[in-house]
């Protein structure tokens, strides 16, 4: 009677009861083994790529048969940033993480089984604190902060515990009287937990990461309801987790301390408790000391997702590398898969590293190489005048201006069964097609070092009589050979290793110089290609240029 009375007394507007909610948010009906993961991120600031991390993970667990759904916790207003929603929406929808259900922005939702903004689910959490109050499960307490912080001091002095427990908690026991008086008087409270713990209790449960972990029962009566009626992360998680039937719960390891708390609290409500897999951090080497440190937001600008989409790695590229830090045998299976879509990778929690995979800025660039030279021209396309639509206006006019000849130059040695890997990310793209546009090219030559300038305007001077622009390609270079044995130079590179005194160099040496005269480099894609694109004016012009220049 006393706690029915307590419960009146602090919820008396709260008219539905957990039962009500238990059928509002009835089992999800999906197969057997299936799983519900979740992404629940506080909108504090920018997305880190830890937390991309652990959003890559989550989806990844539930699958297609799962359901893998966006939860923002939003309870702590005070660390709340301006469009901290939609900008980790936007985050997980640039790397292709789509939740099936959750916030699509900061006022829309999809799904049955929100609203999935914590803040907008008050109502919920007072009717199931309510409940534990009429059970005597929990309490108000009225201590004030300088209270708390003279139990801290006492407590700090004897090597105690920090918390409110046991002595230290002087409301536990308050009467309905004693609180309606308080209130009366204008005195605030939160509501706690009253814990069931023991001084000497364990805990045991496995980690799907780390296997089996053991640690001391919580005996903390912690905050369920804070001072203005919002709950706690500790308390929010645990009924939404619940309602939402959470299957497995994928987060950083800085909360595996936190699971005797969460799991008391499953206990205390009568809920089954998901599974927990806490993820390791992703670790970088430091510079200066040579150790390894967590990825750092303060000190790494690749800490933030927008960095990438700025950089324009490309989506797939990112989730690969996030697949080869997840898993360690992905790269022994894409290596043997090389064409397979990641989706068929058979992704486990269990083969997660225990102790935190090392960032590796190298590695993600070579397999966003990879990844880009397995794209079609009409990929590369879109995503170029996507990326440069954002970043890079100068790059976006210019390939809009020709769309036909833009795509001739992408177009150039992809496909092929050993493509080039010359881009890495969006943002290398307008110097790699640079001396495709008058207006990017620089009109310097990188002229080998072993060319006179004698020999190059020799070169140059007789390709351009010979040059014939609907040659095919077959018989390009067989043509350079030839101006090459006319010129003093060997037919091939074995000719000239076999008599290095008889030749001033190779034909290979030849066509070396017609590249720079046409590009300004010595390495490039197929120089025929490129010539067929610049056109025939385009093609003597810069020949012409490049002998004026010498």
């Amino acid at each position: 009677m006393a706690n029915t009375k307590m419960a009146q007394l602090l919820f008396g507007n709260v008219d539905k009861t957990p039962e009500d909610y238990e059928i509002m948010y009835p089992d999800r009906g999906l197969n057997e083994g299936a799983k519900v993961t979740r992404f629940a991120p506080s909108p504090t600031g920018f997305l880190h790529f830890g937390s991309l991390f652990a959003a890559f993970v989550a989806s990844k667990t539930a699958g297609d048969d799962g359901v893998f759904y966006l939860r923002i916790e939003d309870t702590d207003k005070k660390r709340e940033v301006e469009d901290g929603v939609i900008g980790m929406v936007n985050g997980l929808k640039d790397f292709g993480i789509i939740p099936t259900e959750g916030a699509i922005n900061a006022t829309d939702e999809v799904g049955a089984y929100g609203p999935y903004t914590q803040s907008r689910r008050n109502h919920i959490y007072h009717a199931y604190v309510k409940s534990l109050v009429e059970q005597g499960l929990a309490y108000p307490c009225f201590m004030t902060e300088d209270e708390i912080a003279e139990i801290r001091k006492e407590q700090e002095a004897q090597k105690e515990l920090p918390g409110i427990y046991g002595k230290y908690a002087k409301y536990r026991d308050i009467t309905a009287d004693e609180a309606q008086a308080r209130i009366a008087n204008g005195d605030e409270y939160v509501v706690r937990l009253k814990s069931p713990g023991k001084p000497d209790g364990r805990i045991s449960f496995k980690d799907e990461v780390k296997g089996k972990v053991e640690m001391p029962e919580n005996i903390l009566d912690i905050v369920l309801l804070k001072k203005d009626g919002t709950p706690t992360y500790h308390f929010a998680h645990a009924v939404d987790d619940h309602l939402m039937h959470t299957t497995h719960v994928t987060r950083g390891d800085e909360w595996l301390s936190s699971v005797p708390i969460h799991l008391q609290l499953f206990y205390v409500l009568g809920f089954k408790a998901p599974k927990y897999a806490h993820i390791s951090p992703i670790m970088k080497e430091d510079a200066e000391t040579g150790g390894k440190r967590k990825l750092s937001k303060r000190k790494d600008p690749e800490a933030a997702v927008s960095f990438y989409a700025e950089a324009g790695y490309p989506a797939g590229a990112v989730n690969e590398y996030l697949m080869t830090i997840a898993n360690s045998n992905f790269e022994d299976w894409r290596r043997a898969n090389k064409t397979d879509s990641i989706d068929k990778f058979d992704f486990k929690l269990s083969k997660m590293s225990k102790a935190g995979a090392l960032f590796d800025m190298v590695k993600l660039h070579d397999i966003s190489k990879t990844y880009i030279s397995t794209m079609n021209t009409d990929e590369v396309f879109d995503a170029v005048t996507a990326w440069s639509a954002e970043y890079d206006k100068e790059l976006n006019s210019l390939i809009m201006r020709d769309t036909d000849y833009a795509k001739r130059i992408f177009s150039i040695e992809r496909g092929n069964k050993k493509p080039r890997k010359d881009i890495g990310k969006w943002s290398e793209v307008k110097d790699y097609i640079a001396y495709f546009y008058d207006e990017l090219f620089d009109g310097k030559y990188d002229w080998a070092e072993n060319m006179s300038k004698d020999d190059i305007k020799a070169i140059l001077t007789r390709y351009k009589e010979i040059y014939n622009h609907q040659s095919p390609s077959e018989d390009w270079f067989p043509q350079v050979q030839s101006l090459a044995e006319e010129l003093g130079f060997a037919k091939s590179p074995k000719d000239y290793k076999a008599d290095p005194d008889s030749f001033k160099g190779h034909a290979g040496d030849v066509a070396g110089v017609i590249r720079v005269a046409v590009t300004g480099r010595l390495n490039t894609p197929d120089l025929y290609s490129i010539m067929q694109t610049l056109g025939e004016d385009k093609v003597k012009e810069r020949i012409n240029t490049a002998i004026e220049g010498i």
